[in-house]
């Protein structure tokens, strides 16, 4: 990190860059920005494929009970990660272990979980109400890619690491456990398996997203850039590439521009903003074309 700022400041100095890139924390947000882009807008065409558009939003709303019991337990209320982790993976995994042993339909079923854990995170944030920051809580419903620390960044490397090397051999595999589940049995495929696979890596990408993106807007990241470039492209290779393209660059823009702007817009607001902006344009573009 330290070579990249350095960097930054030799392009001030020279003059291509602005006075902003002199700060630490702008480099930070737009490493976190480069990594968390790719990532969201890839996965994001799986979760289109499954329809699992509003899991993540269930998983990012879980993230405040996660918080209350991260503090409760005595973690530092400023990062209490161990307790996020905790419970949004063990609330994902239930969920979906509930999901495969019901008829209930899933939209229902994502409905009652995302109530359950924002009531029960509004009931623990009452307890620990003293020892938190409201703008600690307002970075996590909304994000705040600008308060991204060095341990942050190591978290979100870490995290993408892992998820990038378990998906490139299993993409395809998952895929077909999408797109047609009967298929992938018929071929050997363990559907519960690559499910739970899939599951666990949305989760993991949500956790390390929340402090960047926010618990409310994340699940809008993964789900956006993936429709705009389903919009554009009928192939899955370019549909995956486009999607993680249009994501980089919304994490990029929604970064920059308010800043240079000075416009008072959270980090999160202004990402998702661009990035539904994309998708305004790539509608238009594709009704003129059909006219």
């Amino acid at each position: 990190m330290d070579f990249l700022r350095q960097l930054a400041l030799q392009g001030v100095e020279a003059g291509w860059l602005s006075d902003s890139f002199s700060y630490a924390f702008v480099v930070n947000a737009l490493v976190a920005a480069l990594l968390v882009g790719p990532l969201l807008g890839g996965l994001g065409t799986l979760v289109i494929a499954k329809r699992l558009a509003f899991f993540s939003e269930a998983v990012g709303h879980a993230a405040l009970t996660g918080i209350a019991l991260g503090v409760l337990l005595g973690e530092p209320p400023d990062n209490p990660i161990i307790g996020l982790f905790s419970f949004c993976m063990i609330f994902a995994l239930l969920l979906h272990f509930v999901r495969n042993r019901t008829n209930v339909p899933y939209d229902t079923l994502v409905g009652v979980f995302l109530a359950l854990a924002l009531a029960v995170g509004a009931a623990l944030l009452m307890y620990v109400a003293r020892k938190i920051n409201i703008h600690m809580l307002e970075n996590v419903l909304f994000g705040s890619i600008l308060t991204v620390t060095d341990q942050d960044l190591m978290i979100l490397a870490i995290s993408c690491l892992l998820i990038t090397i378990v998906l490139i051999p299993t993409f395809n595999r998952i895929l077909l456990t999408c797109i047609s589940p009967d298929i992938a049995r018929v071929r050997g495929y363990s559907t519960n398996f690559y499910d739970y696979l899939f599951v666990m890596m949305i989760t993991l990408v949500t956790i390390a997203s929340v402090k960047i993106i926010g618990a409310v807007l994340v699940g809008a990241l993964l789900l956006i850039p993936g429709a705009t470039a389903r919009l554009l492209t009928k192939n899955m290779g370019d549909f995956v590439l486009l999607s993680a393209f249009l994501a980089t660059v919304s994490c990029l823009v929604g970064t920059i521009l308010p800043m240079e702007l000075e416009l008072p817009i959270p980090s999160g607001a202004a990402i998702i903003i661009v990035s539904a902006v994309f998708f305004l344009m790539a509608t238009c573009f594709r009704i003129v074309r059909k006219g």
